[in-house]
């Protein structure tokens, strides 16, 4: 029996709870600018501990959800599809800032997703 798009929902939702490994390439922050009708994708460097935590390559410092100084992006990738950002990603840029491939399917699903809200005007907040 086919699921309800609620059911659908709270089943992705337990599964974006899941335990993942970090991608020792490092992270994206995707927004929207929508002054330039633009998708950004702002690429930052980490390593990955002993303890599979995400940390600062230059200090060995665990990096903060929140709060904490900003960091700057190492990249920033920009463009007015999903299509064309995630080229930008995994095919133009020299090295590859994705090691993963699970991150790398996490990452179109989130630019199709930022498109969509970007074409139908809603807001857009990454998962």
């Amino acid at each position: 029996m086919a699921m309800t798009p609620q059911q659908r929902r709270r089943h992705d939702d337990r599964l974006s709870r899941r335990a993942i490994a970090l991608d020792p390439s490092g992270y994206f922050l995707i927004f929207l600018d929508r002054d330039a009708g633009d998708i950004v994708a702002e690429h930052y460097s980490n390593i990955i501990n002993d303890q599979g935590l995400a940390a600062d390559p230059e200090t060995g410092e665990v990096l903060a959800c929140r709060d904490g100084d900003p960091r700057q992006p190492v990249a920033t990738y920009r463009g007015c599809s999903a299509k064309e950002v995630g080229i930008r990603l995994v095919e133009e840029a020299d090295p590859c800032p994705v090691s993963r491939l699970d991150h790398a399917l996490y990452l179109g699903r989130e630019l199709q997703r930022a498109e969509a809200c970007l074409e139908s005007g809603r807001d857009y907040v990454q998962d």
